[in-house]
């Protein structure tokens, strides 16, 4: 349980020289890594297991885009993508290097299905993430991204389309369209969906499964991929295949067995790597009433899911927010005096409010709606107010996922 690069071997004498080879390789293309490894008094030669890196310093998502763009121009690319700053990274090698057909496979793909594929497929990498494991585990990719609702229910029905990858949030959108349209539940073709990049209150899961049987809720990232995903047996998500994750202590970066901590991932691979790399996000262990971490047949541990994030980010219809990035797009605008975004919730969807204060009273709402649709790839209602709350922080989640 937890060698993330055993998977690849046949032995654990293999599965050993494999990752001291690996390791060396990594710490010769990358003096972050190595200067790493050194502190933590480690000789990557001597590396024989992946639980001898515990030690090794947390490296937050700065320090390895850092360390991607000088060493990721090592590899030939097949899609390279673009994330706010902007930063540009090359998707890595392999016919599913994000690994999601195994959460596809566990929610019920079938090989010949159709599954449409809701995320987008502009600059961010989530679109190409389920098309290539979509492909990879045999079926057919319906690439319909975040587009016109009628189109795609339209096509869902005539191709007998049997899964959805996507926002949870947009697969109620397209059942509401459905429904509107006058299709049953009976009717509608979807029997599988696996939903990510956003929470899945209880309330919201059960409207879906009225119309969907199996809706599984999986948990990754742009840097990793699969991370988590429900396998329906129990309670928790059993982490990914082929990747080592912890939960660690927010103030020493050790790894720990109970109660709440930042989940760190390793990779172990040649290309994009991951090396004890800390996500962000929050989450815990689940464990049973003895307190023992609960574990699938395999002996892979659950994790409870994601309940919260240790920085200022917060994530927005599926993608974060950054204070920085919304300072980054409307810092230069003429006569803007403050502003702040507001993040509320209805009817299942994330609604984006930008107030703002003008210094002269002039309306700048049209200059910064166009600014926050380029620059943070969201729509936004924007609102001109006489002044903003004394100590108001310029991201406000007043969000609620009872309902």
């Amino acid at each position: 349980m937890g060698n993330a690069f055993r998977g690849s071997a046949t032995s654990d004498d293999e599965a050993s020289v494999g990752l001291t080879d690996v390791l060396q390789h990594l710490a010769l293309a990358d003096q972050s890594l190595a200067a790493r490894l050194e502190a933590a008094g480690l000789d990557p030669t001597q590396i024989q297991d992946v639980r001898q890196l515990d030690d090794v310093a947390i490296e937050t998502k700065d320090e390895l885009v850092a360390a991607r763009q000088s060493g990721q121009k090592h590899w030939t690319a097949q899609r390279v993508f673009q994330s706010p700053g902007p930063i540009y990274e090359l998707q890595p090698p392999g016919e599913d290097p994000w690994r999601w057909a195994e959460a596809l496979y566990s929610a019920g793909l079938q090989p010949g299905d159709i599954v449409i594929n809701c995320f987008g497929y502009h600059l961010s990498p989530a679109g190409a993430m389920f098309d290539t494991a979509i492909i990879a585990a045999g079926a057919t990719v319906l690439p319909a991204g975040i587009g016109s609702q009628q189109l795609q229910v339209q096509a869902i029905r005539d191709l007998g389309t049997r899964g959805y990858v996507g926002l949870p949030s947009y697969l109620k959108a397209l059942i509401d369209v459905a429904a509107d349209q006058g299709t049953t539940p009976a009717e509608f073709p979807i029997r599988y969906a696996l939903v990510t990049a956003e929470p899945l209150p209880e309330d919201l899961r059960r409207a879906l499964e009225e119309w969907v049987p199996t809706v599984r809720m999986a948990y990754g990232s742009a840097e990793a991929g699969l991370i988590a995903y429900e396998d329906g047996i129990e309670a928790g998500m059993v982490e990914g295949a082929g990747i080592d994750v912890q939960v660690c202590d927010l103030a020493t970066g050790a790894p720990i067995t109970q109660g709440e901590g930042e989940v760190v991932l390793s990779l172990i691979r040649k290309e994009a790597p991951l090396i004890r790399f800390g996500t962000g996000d929050l989450s815990a262990w689940l464990t049973n009433e003895q307190g023992q971490q609960m574990c699938d047949e395999h002996g892979r541990r659950r994790l409870v899911g994601v309940l919260g994030r240790t920085g200022e980010a917060i994530k927005v219809r599926g993608m974060f927010l950054h204070p920085r990035q919304a300072v980054g797009a409307l810092e230069d605008v003429a006569g803007l005096a403050a502003f702040r975004f507001v993040i509320t919730r209805r009817n299942h969807r994330d609604e984006v409010r930008c107030e703002y204060v003008s210094q002269t009273g002039e309306d700048l709402s049209e200059v910064l709606h166009d600014r926050i649709r380029d620059a943070l790839r969201f729509n936004a209602e924007v609102q001109q107010v006489q002044e903003l709350p004394a100590e108001s922080s310029l991201l406000v989640d007043q969000r609620s996922w009872d309902t």
